[in-house]
């Protein structure tokens, strides 16, 4: 091989060479170090070696491997950084062996191997053992919690089954009672009527005396018929199957319109506060039910604070997070609220009690105080209007009840209506009254034949149909909405008019389903008597339907 060849592979080798003389200085280097110091060799031959290093490789070269050179003339895989002009220094991995020449004197030879590959593998390396190091503390500890995480699974899953059970039981209460309701609605409907009836037809022959006895049972048993309707329109709350007129409402307006009322219900012996959150927003509820929710749950904090206490009412804004109705059993939206907080002072209850307040005749009050209703009615209606209701309570300390109910977006106050009187006269119009409940269409009849009307009858809804083809002069259709035959009062309805255009329309119901409230709220353009009606509330909203 000749002296051009041996140059060649000096030159071109995959590593670097430096010859160094004694004092460390660079007297030869190839083009491969040169390369990758990126300077010429002729610019890098009279340099230290230790120069070529970076600072820290520099200190190191000097105080470790120049002495350790000289005592044993040799090191072998030393790792070092070269510098480089403007880019980050270069791993290398040195050799160094020093020679004698023939002269006496002495040269270093240095190999040099790049060693940025190995340097990053290094790397990576250390990095995968510090994530098995963590990894393996990550699964001690998991090892270490494994029992107590199964047990509040296991308790969390219990939790959720037993909320679910309750919920489940809440719905199949709220059918039974809804389908009592509407039964009943309709036997009180005749009740109070024919009440009304014994009121309107006594004579003036009889003694002062038979007359006083008559009256004071009258009202007696019209008393009577008025609390199971008040409580029948609680069932109906509950079981959310009530007719809701929702219009947009300022929830802070209401509470301070009703601030007197409330007040006087508490007595004297209770404070009662009204705090309204900046920037309300508005929502979209029955205003005058949700006074009946207000008055309900002060009539309940009043009754826990026998000894007096307080009362605070606070409305805010509020919003329920993706996380927060996951936790509970009940469907309820994600989304923006208007929160109404019922905070009293109370005797509080245990956790076993406030899971059931909910429940319809479930009652904390001694016999005779309380018909276990009012809480029934409230869950009914702010489930029934979309919202959600939590009761946070504590013995010895209070409770609080929170009703959210959706933000209405987009929606205007609208203007107060000023409330009109209008005269319970009759007419002469034509009349079709359709009721499948023989002694409740009797009295309907009844009450609008003593008005003056012509009055036509039929007990389902074909029967219903086949009268009206064959009586031109019908002006108002009164008819139920629950029916048998496969026609219910909605489906009659839409026919009715369909076949008369302007017919006027007026339905009745104890219990309402979807024919004519879809979402908890009474369609647009229904008009609704609801059971039991009296007479006077018949007699007005048939004469202003007909002279609307």
């Amino acid at each position: 091989m000749n002296e051009i060849d041996l140059r060649d592979i000096f030159e071109c080798a995959p590593c670097g060479y430096a010859v160094l003389d004694e004092a460390g200085t660079v007297q030869r280097v190839n083009q491969t170090l040169a390369s990758w110091l990126e300077q010429a060799p002729d610019a890098i031959k009279g340099q230290r070696f230790s120069g070529l290093l970076s600072i820290a490789g520099k200190i190191y070269y000097e105080t470790h491997f120049a002495p350790l050179l000289r005592m044993q003339g040799f090191f072998h895989e030393v790792a070092l950084d070269m510098a480089r002009k403007d880019r980050d220094p270069l791993p290398v991995l040195v050799n160094a062996a020093e020679r004698s020449a023939p002269d006496g004197s002495h040269r270093i030879l240095i190999t040099v191997f790049n060693a940025t590959d190995r340097r990053s593998y290094e790397r990576q390396l250390l990095e995968a053992r510090r994530e098995a190091v963590s990894m393996s503390e990550e699964l001690q500890q998991l090892n270490l919690t494994l029992e107590e995480r199964v047990a509040n699974a296991v308790a969390e899953r219990l939790k959720t089954e037993e909320a679910l059970r309750q919920a489940q039981k809440m719905e199949a209460v709220g059918q039974l009672t809804g389908g009592v309701a509407h039964d009943f609605n309709n036997l009180l409907t005749v009740i109070i009527g024919g009440l009304e009836s014994v009121t309107r037809n006594l004579t003036p022959d009889l003694s002062v005396e038979a007359m006083q006895k008559i009256e004071r049972s009258v009202a007696m048993a019209t008393h009577g018929a008025q609390r199971a309707a008040t409580l029948t329109s609680r069932l109906l709350a509950f079981a959310r199957r009530q007719p809701l007129d929702p219009r947009p409402v300022d929830t802070g307006r209401l509470v301070t319109g009703l601030a007197d009322l409330l007040q006087r219900t508490l007595g004297e012996t209770v404070e009662f506060e009204t705090v309204t959150g900046a920037g309300l927003w508005l929502t979209h509820v029955d205003c005058a039910e949700l006074e009946n929710v207000l008055v309900n749950l002060a009539v309940n904090a009043r009754d826990a604070m026998p000894h007096g206490g307080r009362l605070t009412i606070e409305t805010t804004n509020a919003s329920l997070d993706e996380a927060y109705v996951a936790s509970i059993p009940e469907p309820v939206a994600p989304g923006q609220y208007v929160l109404l907080s019922v905070t009293d002072t109370g005797s509080g209850m245990d956790e076993a009690t406030a899971r059931q307040v909910f429940e319809p005749f479930f009652t904390t009050k001694e016999a005779g105080k309380g018909t276990g209703l009012g809480l029934s009615q409230v869950y009914g209606f702010v489930r029934q209007s979309g919202g959600h209701i939590r009761v946070y309570s504590e013995l010895g300390v209070g409770t609080t009840v929170k009703v959210y109910l959706p933000r209405l977006v987009g929606g205007t106050l609208q203007a107060e209506e000023a409330a009109t009187v209008t005269a319970s006269h009759g007419g002469s119009e034509t009349i079709l009254v359709v009721e499948d409940h023989d002694d409740l269409r009797s009295h309907s009849v009844g009450i609008l034949r003593e008005l003056g009307y012509h009055v036509l009858d039929a007990a389902h809804g074909r029967a219903a149909l086949d009268t009206l083809q064959a009586n031109n002069d019908v002006a108002l259709l009164f008819t139920d909405v629950v029916m048998p035959e496969g026609l219910n009062g909605r489906q009659l309805a839409d026919e009715a008019v369909r076949r008369r255009p302007g017919l006027k329309v007026l339905f009745t119901t104890g219990y309402t389903r979807n024919a004519i409230v879809h979402n908890g709220q009474l369609d647009p353009g229904v008009n609704l008597i609801t059971k039991p009606f009296s007479y006077a509330e018949l007699a007005t909203k048939v004469r202003t339907l007909l002279d609307r």
